[in-house]
Order: C-alpha cells, then sequence, then structure tokens
C-alpha cells in the first residue's frame, strides 16, 4: 500500500513529529482549562469564607455557602423589575422641520463631475 520511500520523505519532513507536538499541546491545555474550570468554584467559596471571617461574620463557619436556584431567580426578577420601572415612555410623534441652508461649493455636485477634455 505504502512504500517505504514515501513513509521516510514524511518522518524526515517532520509532518508526523509536527502533527504529534500539536495534538499534544492542545490536550493539554484542554486538560489545563478543564482543571481550572472544575475548581473555580472552591477557589470562590474559599475567598469568600476568607472575606467573611475578616468581617466577623458567623455565615463563614456554615457549611453550605451556595444560594439556591429559586433565591437567584427571585433576586434577578426583582431586579429586572426595578429597571424596567425607572424606563420612561417618550411620545412617539416625529417631526421634521425642512432647513434652509446657504450655498456651499463644498455639497455641490458640479464640481465633482469629470469634465472630458474636447478635440
Amino acid at each position: 500500500m505504502f512504500d517505504e520511500f514515501s513513509l521516510n520523505a514524511v518522518w524526515e519532513s517532520g509532518a508526523i513529529l509536527i502533527s504529534v507536538v500539536g495534538y499534544v499541546v492542545v490536550f493539554i491545555s484542554l486538560l489545563l482549562l478543564f482543571t481550572i474550570f472544575s475548581n473555580m468554584q472552591r477557589v470562590l467559596t474559599f475567598k469568600q469564607r476568607k472575606k467573611l471571617k475578616e468581617q466577623g461574620h458567623k455565615a463563614a463557619d456554615a457549611e453550605d455557602l451556595n444560594i439556591s436556584g429559586e433565591v437567584s431567580a427571585a433576586v434577578s426578577m426583582a431586579i429586572h423589575l426595578h429597571f424596567a420601572e425607572i424606563h420612561d415612555f417618550e411620545n412617539t410623534v416625529l417631526t421634521i422641520k425642512k432647513v434652509q441652508r446657504t450655498y456651499s461649493p463644498w455639497s455641490s455636485k458640479l464640481y465633482g463631475l469629470r469634465q472630458l477634455p474636447r478635440k
């Protein structure tokens, strides 16, 4: 199927080595990103506990500092309703006034047209 010469040429050109190194780099970077994102909650909880202990709150000793989904939904809905209430509704009547402008050679199309030379 493959002759020995073509495999040697591919190996000597470094194509296989470049491919293997590329796959290894991508796999290691994906593993690193997975590790970072999976431990993000632990790091944030640790920082939150440390901040609460510095402030002297009793909640720092609690086992679970997470907020339930229902509480998050209620808070976000309250914030949405609060900001929706602030918006003022403008009158939707448009008025267009025509303004007479003085002549300006900058806006004249006459000077922009090309004048061909006469023979």
